[in-house]
């Protein structure tokens, strides 16, 4: 057994992306060896077969390449599970002011998001975080592994940089100078 072929078979059971480090303890070799067969890997599985390596929520996965994407479309028959508008918001204010509490969201929003926190807490797209050293030490919500690996993201650094929406002052008019003057 080499070691790129204990890798694959680890990354083939795993339900989520698996680290080096997760993988090196397994095997029982050094994280440095785990590298070295993950490139192995993704070497061998570029060159053939419908599956390749990716780099996903901090660490590695087995997926299928692209180009099979509507044949296994045709044949899973997914059904497309929407985010609302209003999910995607509190999601959204979570992504980048994690960790908060529900009071914050609110507050954030304008309405009652228990709701919307609930529906993605089921989704597993937000996780309970911990809790805030306040009176009645309530719950912090921050994005879960899940949310990375649904969106595709390595790590929240890779979330797109928001404007800030700052209001522009507004423009004077001056009255003209006439030109026959």
């Amino acid at each position: 057994m080499n070691a790129a072929d204990s890798v694959q078979a680890l990354l083939f059971v795993a339900d989520s992306p698996a680290t080096p480090e997760n993988l090196a303890q397994a095997l029982e070799l050094t994280v440095g060896q785990v590298e070295q067969a993950l490139e192995v890997l993704k070497k061998n599985l570029n060159k053939q077969g419908p599956l390749h390596l990716v780099k996903l929520a901090g660490g590695y996965q087995l997926a299928t390449k692209p180009d099979y994407a509507q044949l296994i479309a045709n044949f899973l028959k997914p059904q497309r599970q929407r985010l609302s508008r209003s999910l995607m918001e509190v999601l959204a204010i979570v992504a980048y002011r994690q960790p908060l509490t529900m009071a914050e969201i609110d507050q954030i929003r304008g309405v009652q998001s228990d709701y919307s926190v609930k529906a993605l807490l089921e989704r597993r797209l937000v996780q309970e975080v911990g809790r805030r050293h306040a009176p009645g030490r309530p719950v912090l919500y921050g994005t879960s592994q899940q949310f990375l690996h649904q969106f595709k993201l390595n790590d929240l650094t890779q979330l797109p940089i928001l404007e800030t929406a700052e209001p522009e002052p507004p423009l004077l008019s001056l009255p003209m100078e006439s030109e026959a003057s």
